[in-house]
């Protein structure tokens, strides 16, 4: 049976690898949440897993085994689990660090073998390709609808990405809300404030970035050469969906898409969007103060504070993104990355496991503030908003209550259907872009080859 679930494990891999799961390439482990080093604050010590066969999964009673990755995501887990030994301090939580990619291969291969029986209680899902996952293998998620698990409590967009068929299948983890950051000395001295970038159409904040850049030189924000991510933002801020009700990719003739498309390539035009080759030169950018800011999930936060230079400290102030001009409901709020924890249909433990959440991740403001001070993670849970540590100020953020800000955010974030070929349409579209803006293609044929490429890729 081992020789038989490692070949269904290199062959998921092999799949995988192929059709691209997961955040971008930029904004993979780490980056795509914002998420940095954390303490070694251990509640049942942290395993290591891949996906070579030798996973550390499977569930027994009393013990809540967890997949998660990067050392961010596994000291906030432990951080629940403290705080739920508290009061059950017989219940061990056995946090076991996994690769994102390999719990995507992992749930793949076990799903295929239907040995469900080898995955942990809780694991951890991207928010991109949760809805695939769960489509493609529905078997492996525990249904939480009636579980008690309070979900109005979160962002109701986050929520979303877990919900199928009116049924809700995850709980959210981390904030993806959309957050804009600007250094306001840059914008002090083009005579701009940050009142000035706030609730603003994409027109005005173009006009706003010529001035800036005539008067500075810098340009107002960075992005990496390729990626889509910051199209897809101002997609969904307008609640416009590349996906029919249907499931059905939907680009041609998507007036929304094209106006989406055509802001992007106006902020190159204008030289006040500057392109990077790879992450490494976005967070450059932004830490060696070559522009003015950026528009991104606000798990950018961490890069921004990353900086060495101490000049930055107090220069940056947070806001909502410019919107779609004169679309209908179009706002000022988007999403972006992010990840949502799981329950195994297979757990041993499910009531046990929800009791857990409905104790710490989907119940006590508690939590939020202790993971917030301590590892910086910025909550989804609407209740932490109005909670002591979500209103202290950012000595880094100009004295600013930027957390409670970010929190509200979330709340207005459109909901849009964004299917579960998102890996496609990413890829796709950032094709798209790329071919326009160097002149290989017009709008028009970029979006209808885009439209093509996905459909072929997926068999429609």
């Amino acid at each position: 049976m081992k020789k038989k679930v490692m070949t269904m494990v290199l062959a998921a891999s092999m799949l995988l690898g192929m059709a691209g799961c997961g955040s971008s390439s930029a904004n993979d482990s780490a980056a795509a949440n914002g998420n940095t080093a954390g303490g070694d604050q251990a509640v049942a010590g942290t395993e290591k897993n891949d996906a070579s066969g030798n996973a550390e999964g499977g569930s027994q009673e009393g013990t809540l085994t967890v997949w998660c990755w990067d050392s961010f995501n596994v000291d906030a887990m432990k951080e629940a689990g403290k705080l739920y030994q508290k009061d059950h301090p017989d219940v061990n939580i056995n946090v076991v660090e996994t690769v994102s990619s390999d719990i995507q291969t992992l749930v793949q291969t076990y799903a295929m073998s239907g040995e469900l029986d080898a995955l942990p209680d809780i694991f951890l899902m991207d928010d991109q390709v949760f809805a695939k996952y769960l489509q493609n293998y529905p078997d492996v998620f525990a249904d939480l609808t009636d579980s008690g698990i309070a979900f109005a409590d979160f962002a109701e967009a986050k929520v979303a990405n877990s919900v199928k068929d009116g049924k809700n299948y995850g709980v959210p983890y981390d904030s993806n809300t959309v957050i804009a950051c600007y250094r306001k000395d840059y914008l002090d001295q083009a005579g701009y404030t940050i009142d000035d970038l706030t609730d603003i159409t994409w027109d005005r904040f173009i006009e706003i970035g010529k001035d800036v850049l005539d008067k500075t030189g810098m340009p107002m924000l960075t992005n990496v050469q390729g990626e889509p991510d910051l199209l897809n933002m101002i997609l969904q801020s307008a609640g416009i969906s590349v996906f029919d009700e249907d499931g059905k990719i939907s680009l041609v003739n998507n007036d929304g898409l094209k106006e989406a498309m055509n802001v992007y390539m106006d902020l190159i035009n204008a030289g006040i969007l500057q392109e990077q080759t790879d992450w490494s030169g976005y967070q450059g950018s932004i830490n060696n103060g070559t522009v003015v800011g950026t528009i991104n999930g606000s798990w950018i936060c961490a890069t921004i504070t990353s900086t060495d230079q101490a000049e930055q400290e107090g220069n940056w102030a947070v806001t909502n993104m410019p919107k779609l001009n004169d679309y209908p409901g179009a706002t000022n709020y988007s999403a972006q990355g992010g990840s949502t924890w799981a329950i195994s249909s297979s757990s041993k433990n499910y009531d046990l496991a929800v009791d857990f959440f409905k104790t710490t991740w989907a119940g006590s403001t508690e939590f939020y503030d202790n993971i917030l001070s301590q590892l910086g993670a910025i909550a989804t849970y609407l209740p932490a908003a109005d909670s002591d540590a979500y209103n202290q100020v950012s000595d880094y953020f100009g004295g600013e209550a930027i957390y409670s800000k970010i929190v509200s955010y979330g709340s207005n974030i459109p909901t849009i259907n964004k299917g579960i070929y998102w890996s496609e349409e990413k890829e796709a579209l950032g094709t798209a872009l790329t071919n326009v803006l160097n002149g290989s293609s017009d709008l028009d044929s970029a979006i209808e080859e885009a439209q093509a490429t996905i459909e072929f890729n997926i068999g429609q």
